[in-house]
């Protein structure tokens, strides 16, 4: 689950409703249906006739001393209409936002693009996906399109140049990539690339770092994917030390509810999807960011695997301060499990 409300600002229509118009009607967009087929090479590219999309990665990594440091590249899609058409006429609009973060520092960008003029834009083949300047595109020559890339993007004060390698399968999440995010039964398509191992240069004003980590890239579109009344979500990616990987959200409600799913994945990329209730979120501190009061520290409990741990950030001034600001920043995990992760959180305004 990632930062999909951010590309409905530019929906002025539809900011009144909901939660930055995710809960809004989605009438004449393609709604996912259980079920789903997926085909590839061409899934990894867009999605039109959808309304949001977006190809979202965050890395874990470490310097040569060991010092922790994360980064987020995402290209959101969204559509005006489901009309097609090209050039300036044509209805997406896509969002970049690159984020780098360390210890004593977090760095962000933003950038912003109208399709069908080259200046954004998605491939599936072969995969590209790129806005102005930044890259996140396909190295492999067989298998996967997703299984080898390579990823550029440049803030004011910052820049990063990754390459990735699988090593593992896609996974899907939910009911075979169907993903539910309401009690109403709102819906996202969802699937990831968890298995990628990276090395690269972080590029800092302090000079560059050559890194080492892993990283996580997920694939989603839908129209509708929140309900009217949820406001916000909590979305965890985990990866233990053992190998396994825990995929975690929970989307929050103007009444006080939260609805949560997981998806657990073996090191072998074997997955089992869990529905609203099986995992526990307890934000167990506060920090002040950006004069918000932000829970950055949580306990997560999940009893059918026997994981309970408590995450702690690498930086909790890690703010995105875009034109829809949220936390988003590189998490490590102590408890019954240990390791690494990224956190996200959406909606506390």
């Amino acid at each position: 689950m990632r930062t999909l409300f951010a590309l409905l600002l530019m929906l002025t229509q539809a900011q009144a409703q909901g939660f930055a118009g995710l809960g809004t009607d989605a009438e004449g967009f393609a709604v996912p249906q259980p079920d789903p087929a997926f085909t590839f090479p061409a899934d990894h590219g867009p999605h039109p006739e959808y309304r949001i999309e977006w190809w979202y990665l965050t890395a874990t990594l470490q310097g040569p001393d060991g010092t922790d440091y994360g980064v987020q590249w995402t290209l959101f899609r969204s559509a005006l209409t489901p009309d097609t058409a090209e050039g300036w006429t044509a209805p997406q609009l896509f969002m970049g936002h690159a984020g780098l973060t360390t210890p004593e520092g977090h760095f962000y960008a933003e950038r912003l693009a109208r399709g069908g003029i080259g200046q954004a834009g998605v491939t599936a083949e072969p995969f590209r996906a790129f806005i102005d300047d930044w890259r996140m595109a396909s190295t492999t020559t067989g298998g996967d399109a997703l299984d080898a890339l390579t990823l550029t993007a440049r803030g004011e004060s910052f820049a990063y140049a990754l390459d990735l390698t699988a090593q593992g399968p896609l996974v899907f999440h939910g009911d075979a990539g169907f993903s539910v995010k309401s009690a109403e039964g709102q819906a996202s398509y969802y699937y990831s690339q968890p298995f990628y191992t990276v090395m690269g240069t972080l590029d800092l004003p302090g000079g560059d770092i050559p890194v080492t980590g892993t990283a996580w890239l997920d694939r989603e579109w839908s129209s509708q994917p929140l309900s009217e009344d949820q406001s916000g979500w909590d979305w965890f990616s985990l990866q233990f030390e053992d190998g396994a990987r825990l995929m975690a959200f929970g989307l929050r409600s103007d009444s006080g509810g939260t609805f949560t799913s997981a998806t657990w994945i073996e090191p072998d990329g074997t997955t089992q999807g869990y529905s609203d209730g099986h995992v526990a979120l307890t934000a167990l501190a506060n920090t002040d960011v950006a004069g918000r009061m932000i829970p950055t520290e949580w306990q997560l409990t999940f009893a059918e695997r026997g994981v309970d741990i408590r995450t702690t950030p690498v930086n909790p001034q890690s703010w995105m301060d875009t034109s829809f600001p949220y936390w988003e920043g590189p998490i490590t995990f102590t408890g019954t499990h240990d390791g690494r992760g990224y956190l996200e959180m959406t909606g506390y305004e």
